[in-house]
């Protein structure tokens, strides 16, 4: 046992092996202890995640730093080699040192947050980790129909939010202005059109609209941007085949597919209860008139 203790105590390699093991082991314990804790404090699943994450940079930062402290004496006759290879290093390694940066970016930034819904490098989704290096998105769309989840799990450089356009649907503004067109016949009562369009909408998205007037207010102040309604709008148009009716109405960013459905569940069950004064309209020909044929029959 004599033996051991002095060969730990006589050899600094050792002693400073052994310091790093323990230190990293204390590290790590204290960091499971408190993500342990954390759920305790943090009930919002937004700040419970980015808590955790905190917690894992943090408690990588603290091995790095007990690494550096322990062998700093060594560090120092490295520093020539490492700013040799460091430039090298950038170069082959610059999509990365872009991904890193593009990780702080939003980290400290509002460009978009685990939760949100993203349209980043051509991909649509819902943003579920934020990486180092890459974003990782959930993807909607594709080969379904709507907003829709296909299943598909994307993973994109961070290095994107500096190169392309990000489109964040939910940030500031956690609602679309989005639109369906109800084609009538022509001869319909179109102010009992107008009536059951708006009458299905305010029933159904009427409750996004008081919502999304407090949200758009927020906006306002915080952005130089003009007012905007957030009430349903019906514009009507008359066209070759039919009058079209289209209404205009804000939604949550989420629920975009089911309030169609709901929409033009009510809209149908008006017009069939109208007793005919509004007809839905269809691609059809009318023959109004045939022109007059002659039939010559030779013997």
């Amino acid at each position: 046992m004599d033996k051991y203790i002095k060969l730990v105590t006589e050899n600094p390699y050792v002693l400073r092996i052994i310091l790093v093991v323990v230190g990293v082991i204390i590290i790590l314990a204290v960091k499971k202890l408190i993500r342990s804790r954390l759920s305790k404090y943090v009930k919002d699943d937004n700040n419970f995640y980015r808590s955790k994450k905190a917690i894992n940079a943090a408690g990588y930062l603290f091995i790095l730093l007990l690494i550096s402290i322990i062998y700093r004496e060594s560090l120092g006759a490295l520093n020539v080699f490492f700013g040799i290879a460091g430039v090298g290093i950038a170069f082959a390694l610059q999509e990365v040192i872009v991904s890193i940066a593009g990780w702080i970016t939003i980290l400290f930034t509002d460009i978009y947050k685990s939760g949100d819904r993203v349209l980043l490098g051509g991909i649509k989704g819902d943003v579920i980790d934020v990486g180092v290096l890459r974003t990782t998105i959930m993807e909607i769309g594709g080969w379904v129909e709507s907003d829709l989840y296909n299943g598909r799990i994307v993973r994109i450089a961070n290095s994107f939010v500096f190169k392309e356009p990000v489109y964040n649907y939910s940030a500031d503004f956690p609602f679309l202005w989005d639109e369906i067109k109800v084609p009538i016949q022509y001869g319909s009562n179109y102010t009992l059109a107008r009536e059951i369009i708006y009458d299905a909408a305010h029933e159904v998205v009427g409750v996004y609209s008081h919502e999304a007037k407090k949200q758009w207010d927020i906006m306002v102040r915080k952005f130089l941007i003009e007012n905007a309604s957030t009430d349903p709008m019906v514009n009507i148009i008359a066209n070759d085949n039919w009058v079209e009716f289209t209404l205009r109405y804000v939604v949550d960013y989420k629920k975009r597919a089911g309030v169609k459905d709901q929409l033009f569940t009510k809209i149908l069950d008006k017009v069939e209860n109208s007793s005919g004064q509004v007809e839905f309209a269809s691609a059809t020909f009318a023959l109004t008139k045939i022109p007059p044929l002659e039939v010559k029959v030779k013997k």
